[in-house]
């Protein structure tokens, strides 16, 4: 398979990513993560690093107004690289819970699947 193809499968974990943050999805989004998978980046000031368990909870509790609308969130892939079995990949979103971020994930193809291994992040002012 071409470095292409890889970059496309990974380009196709994030878009995965953005659909099960549109609709609240924390199944469609637990099965893209690793299980080892970390968080790390900074929210209301504070530096924060751990499992991605309070992400999946926050996104599990999205309001029901935020579900009922999810056109007002909108993200962009602004850069995929690749290189073997890793990638990385730049997602900047915007309204997401209110917010913007620009997010920095790590991906690895384990056992021929894809998965994001850590995301990084940081709200936009």
């Amino acid at each position: 398979m071409t470095e292409a193809n890889h970059a496309a499968m990974a380009r196709a974990v994030i878009d995965e990513y953005v659909a099960a943050c549109q609709v609240g999805d924390v199944t469609r989004l637990r099965a893209i993560f690793h299980n080892h998978a970390l968080l790390s980046g900074y929210m209301m000031g504070s530096y924060l690093m751990g499992p991605p368990t309070p992400f999946f909870d926050a996104v599990e509790n999205l309001s029901e107004q935020y579900r009922q609308n999810p056109d007002t969130y909108q993200a962009e892939i602004s850069s995929v690289e690749v290189s073997g079995p890793v990638a990385s990949v730049t997602l900047k979103e915007v309204g997401f819970m209110g917010m913007n971020f620009t997010n920095f994930f790590h991906l690895a193809r384990v056992d021929d699947k894809w998965l994001i291994i850590s995301k990084t992040f940081n709200p936009d002012s």
